[in-house]
């Protein structure tokens, strides 16, 4: 069966943030993914990591003003200078913490925006991105997020992710399949994995509509599950959902898919 990251931002959350480590070791995780390590010096949470044997998988760029409604600045004419600084900020505590992959987040549409003009300076952003990570080993992955979650998302379909990816043209630039989004914008999962999976770097699952645990809804996950094993795919699987109830309460699904 595939790796299974827990991400702390979703669960866990019966625990402050440093807490969650243990909890996610405990129940059986050997690796946690986060949207941003930020509010925390790299060394303390490079430590939490260690001192539960856990590897980080994933944590995003600095996203802008998140706070205020922004959600990245990778799309965004006229932030690129706060864009680089956040990359670089990115870059300080990837190399603290060990992470292979960050996922760099696109931004929000401005109404009436010219949505080339943002296209252009995505891709810039994008190379630069990618060439400064390169730097250090690490690559960089962009995701596509369903447009009734995210209205306004400069990037919401894996066939564009997948575009950009090769015009960048940058060897170290993945996309992120987060099977939940894909399902809401595309559906046909199993096929839309199978074509693009030498571009994919990282899987995130949640049930569709709820995004509770992936033990229920539209979405046939043992099935997927298997999927990813015949395929080869040996990246980590990232659990970005938001459990019913108590985290461990609901954990009965990984349980069955590791059996």
């Amino acid at each position: 069966m595939p790796k299974f990251a827990a991400n702390l931002t979703m669960m866990f959350n019966e625990a402050p943030f440093p807490e969650r480590f243990a909890a996610a070791a405990a129940a059986g995780f050997k690796a946690v993914e986060f949207l941003f390590p930020y509010d925390h010096a790299p060394h303390e949470v490079a430590a939490w990591l260690r001192d539960n044997g856990l590897e980080n998988a994933l944590f995003n760029l600095p996203p802008g003003d998140w706070a205020a409604g922004e959600r990245g600045l990778a799309s965004l004419p006229g932030r690129e200078d706060e864009f680089r600084a956040g990359v670089a900020l990115a870059i300080e505590y990837a190399l603290a913490l060990g992470t292979r992959r960050l996922h760099m987040m696109a931004g929000l549409l401005p109404s009436g925006a010219d949505p080339r003009a943002h296209r252009e300076v995505y891709l810039g952003n994008l190379r630069h991105a990618a060439r400064e990570v390169a730097r250090h080993g690490i690559d960089l992955l962009i995701e596509p997020i369903n447009s009734r979650d995210m209205p306004g998302y400069f990037l919401s379909t894996q066939a564009q992710a997948h575009a950009l990816r090769r015009e960048a043209g940058e060897p170290n630039v993945y996309v992120q399949m987060d099977f939940y989004h894909a399902q809401i914008m595309e559906g046909d999962l199993a096929e839309t994995f199978r074509r693009n999976l030498a571009g994919i770097g990282h899987v995130q699952i949640a049930s569709v509509p709820s995004r509770n645990e992936p033990d229920d809804g539209e979405v046939n996950y043992p099935y997927l599950f298997r999927l990813l094993d015949e395929l080869g795919y040996d990246g980590w699987v990232g659990c970005e959902y938001r459990p019913r109830g108590r985290t461990e309460d609901g954990l009965g699904w990984l349980g069955r898919a590791m059996a």
